[in-house]
């Protein structure tokens, strides 16, 4: 019995731990800024078949709830993800999957170059410099590394962050234990200061 007890222990402190980490990681690196227009970025994973993977329909899902009801009409979604394999690129894929199946009529724009999260955004800043708010829609540790790697090649632009409807708690919950390591494990290159919680 004791060993059943501390095994279930064991579960519900990776759940929370899970939950913790990523939820810390939505909040990093995001400010308050205010404005009528805005752009969300939806960063593409790789996708070798013809229509949006798993990873990407939740990808355009988080995107698309990320558009402030306030200014939908001032909102422009990027899909950024280039060709991986034979087939469309990344956010031609999901730029298909928001259309065609959540049926979103919004502003849509496409970034089809870039293959690492690096290209991502030097390939997205030209589409974000006249908008006065920025979100950038992925899992919360690859989210925040992208917003670190605004925050080196654009500074200025990194000031108009604003925090994405990417993190919700309760969804994804038993998976978060592992998508927790795996964040650690993709943000080690990045420097203290980048990895704290924004006031």
């Amino acid at each position: 019995m004791r060993g059943r007890t501390r095994l279930a222990l064991a579960g519900a402190a990776a759940l929370v731990w899970g939950e913790w980490l990523n939820w810390r990681w939505s909040q990093a690196l995001v400010g308050s800024s205010e404005g009528a227009s805005e752009a969300v970025v939806v960063l593409g994973y790789r996708n070798p078949q013809s229509t949006a993977n798993f990873i990407n329909r939740w990808r355009v899902r988080a995107g698309l709830r990320s558009v402030a009801a306030s200014s939908a009409r001032g909102t422009r979604v990027i899909f950024s993800g280039g060709a991986t394999s034979s087939h469309a690129t990344e956010a031609q894929l999901m730029a298909d999957y928001a259309k065609s199946v959540l049926e979103f009529d919004g502003a849509v724009l496409l970034e089809d170059e870039s293959t690492t999260t690096w290209e991502n955004i030097t390939n997205v800043i030209p589409l974000l410099e006249d908008v006065d708010r920025i979100k950038i829609a992925s899992q919360p540790a690859h989210a925040l590394k992208a917003r670190a790697y605004l925050r080196r090649q654009r500074p200025d632009l990194a000031e108009r962050l604003v925090r994405a409807d990417d993190y919700r708690p309760g969804e994804w919950t038993v998976g978060k234990p592992l998508l927790a390591l795996y964040g650690l494990w993709t943000l080690r290159g990045l420097r203290a200061e980048e990895r704290k919680v924004s006031p």
